[in-house]
């Protein structure tokens, strides 16, 4: 999904503006705590907020002063063609400055703006200063072919050159015909050059369906021989379709990535009711499916229009295009779901990877421990979250996968990193599943399913230490409500006698108290008394505690849930330095430099 501008506002003063701007666009106001009043969310630290923002990829309108959005944003800089749309807006509303994002939507969304508040858009890139128009951003429902030439077509036109249109004028510009440059709008194949810019209008749409594990080799040529014989342009193309039993299938995910275009699901019944506008109704589609045609039915159910090639099949493959009067902005059917299972990190926003938090933009529904979607702060303002109880951890995540199911694009919020320890092995194991074992819906185990890793607490903690994780080491969990207790005793001799550092996890609980003290036990066993332990506790949050003990007095009491236990090797040192204690295990490098190792 397309993700929402947020509108900052920093004062007061530029609320009445803000409100204005969220109105036009459909966006939350976030406001800076304390500060501004009647907004949807707020922030702290508005550098670091505008930082999270822009790391997600989410398009910013400040009403603020432009430098305190160009401090934000500066040191996150890095590739033009990928990063979202910032906008600065005067507390008066009197005029709306794209910074950045240009030809990526922030001229467009400037002048959307402007209109709404009678004001100005100062466009300040060279092509819409010069034209008017930004050549590389054509209207929604049209796609530049040659992208890469856009930018040397308007250097030519601010050094006097001028337009010839070929076809549909899509810019409302002026047009000469002995013009130097030419805008060509086709919806047939065709190749632009440094003087030829060619763009296709998306009023196709792509039917295809497939047997079981059809190959992408063969449902790639079908439908590469379908373009080429009716010659119609891969960027005509507007979407690809078909039956949410297919859902799942490589051959057509596949293909509709190398078109670039989105992939939609109709159930047996939407594509049924079109059964008479089917040029190739099949009654041995119908006993397998529900439905008299697929790659037909799905192409006309995009399209909204007729049928211009009919059902080309190969062994394993269907393929029909359909076409619109118009370019196909709106898409019928729904998404084939995903769902994404992402690592916040310990607590700390800047702990936080922008994959994560982007995944979180993107999301229509947050799904987690309330206690870890709070975490996210104004990221998760204005989403549809469902809450669930530490305990809930099938039901969380079977609720995810059953959401997904229903097309929808959801967010498994996990503290950490969602595959140590975390929700992610759960997912993959419900999945796995078959009906008899309690597993998830066939439309579930259809859905895209993405990993985001986090920041680990055995991570954030090493980081707070120093660096104990030096050398080689491993993480056991002291919970036996999902280990048998013998098999934590068997892995906690195995871990001491090979002289590993530990990262308890769980190491203790309001009923469970006893197994942090064998393992102190057990450990003594093999390690020095005065071996360095660390304990941290809250990492990344307000509250965070670090503490040190050597490894015959750590005490059982001073340790609860939300503490990391890193027990360190027989070679882990505690040092006083200038900023204080710090933990580290050597690697050996000393010996390297003795002419001990080769």
């Amino acid at each position: 999904m397309a993700i929402s501008p947020i509108v900052l506002c920093l004062s007061q003063s530029g609320y009445k503006t803000a409100r204005k701007i969220a109105n036009i666009l459909g966006s939350k106001i976030h406001g800076r705590e304390g500060r501004v009043e009647g907004v949807d969310a707020t922030f702290e630290n508005a550098l670091d907020h505008i930082r999270v923002l822009f790391g997600a990829g989410t398009p910013i309108v400040g009403v603020c002063a432009a430098g305190i959005l160009v401090r934000g944003v500066a040191p996150m800089l890095v590739d033009k063609l990928n990063e979202p749309a910032v906008i600065s807006v005067p507390d008066d509303g009197s005029t709306v400055i794209p910074l950045l994002g240009g030809h990526r939507g922030a001229n467009r969304l400037a002048r959307q703006i402007a209109n709404g508040l009678k004001s100005h858009a100062s466009i300040t890139t060279a092509g819409d200063i010069a034209m008017g128009v930004a050549l590389d951003e054509p209207p929604i429902g049209y796609r530049l072919q040659n992208f890469k030439d856009a930018k040397p077509v308007m250097a030519s036109l601010l050094n006097g050159s001028t337009v010839r249109v070929s076809g549909e004028n899509i810019f409302d510009i002026n047009s000469s015909p002995s013009a130097e440059i030419t805008l060509v709008v086709s919806e047939a194949p065709m190749i632009g050059d440094e003087m030829t810019l060619v763009y296709h209008p998306q009023k196709y749409a792509l039917g295809l369906g497939c047997a079981r594990g059809c190959s992408i080799d063969e449902m790639w040529d079908l439908v590469s021989k379908c373009l080429l014989d009716s010659n119609i342009a891969a960027g005509s193309i507007s979407s690809i379709g078909s039956l949410d039993l297919k859902g799942d299938e490589p051959a057509i995910i596949e293909t509709a990535t190398r078109l670039g275009v989105p992939f939609r699901l109709f159930e047996a019944n939407e594509l049924e009711s079109l059964t008479p506008k089917l040029a190739n109704p099949s009654e041995v589609v119908f006993a397998e499916v529900g439905c008299h045609g697929v790659s037909e039915a799905a192409a006309l159910a995009l399209s909204g229009g007729s049928l211009v090639v009919e059902k080309k099949k190969t062994v394993n493959a269907t393929c029909a295009i359909a076409k619109s009067d118009n370019v196909i902005i709106e898409m019928n059917g729904r998404s084939r779901g995903k769902l994404s299972i992402i690592g916040i990190g310990p607590g700390q926003h800047s702990w936080r990877t922008p994959e994560a938090s982007a995944l979180v933009a993107e999301a229509e529904e947050l799904v987690g421990y309330g206690l870890y979607i709070d975490i996210l702060g104004p990221l998760a303002v204005g989403k549809d979250r469902s809450d669930f109880p530490l305990g809930g951890e099938e039901a969380r995540c079977r609720y995810a996968l059953e959401q997904a199911g229903k097309g929808k694009n959801v967010a498994l919020i996990c503290s950490g990193d969602a595959g140590i320890y975390a929700m992610g092995a759960l997912v993959f194991e419900l999945l796995d599943r078959n009906e008899n074992e309690m597993g998830v819906s066939d439309a579930a185990k259809r859905i895209e399913v993405q990993c985001a890793p986090g920041v680990s607490a055995l991570q954030g903690a090493a980081a707070r230490a120093g660096a104990p994780l030096g050398h080689d080491f491993c993480t056991i969990s002291l919970s036996d409500l999902l280990t048998p207790r013998e098999d934590i005793i068997r892995r906690l001799h195995a871990a001491a006698e090979g002289d590993f550092v530990i990262a308890f996890y769980n190491p203790v609980s309001k009923t469970r108290r006893t197994l942090l003290a064998e393992a102190r036990e057990i450990l003594l066993k093999y390690r020095p008394d005065d071996t360095p332990v660390m304990l941290a506790s809250s990492l990344g949050r307000p509250e965070e505690e670090v503490r040190y003990r050597r490894l015959d007095e750590l005490e059982v009491d001073e340790v609860d849930m939300l503490t990391v236990v890193l027990i360190g090797s027989s070679n882990s040192r505690l040092a006083n330095l200038g900023e204080g204690p710090r933990m580290f295990t050597p690697r050996g490098y000393a010996r390297k430099i003795d002419g001990d190792l080769s």
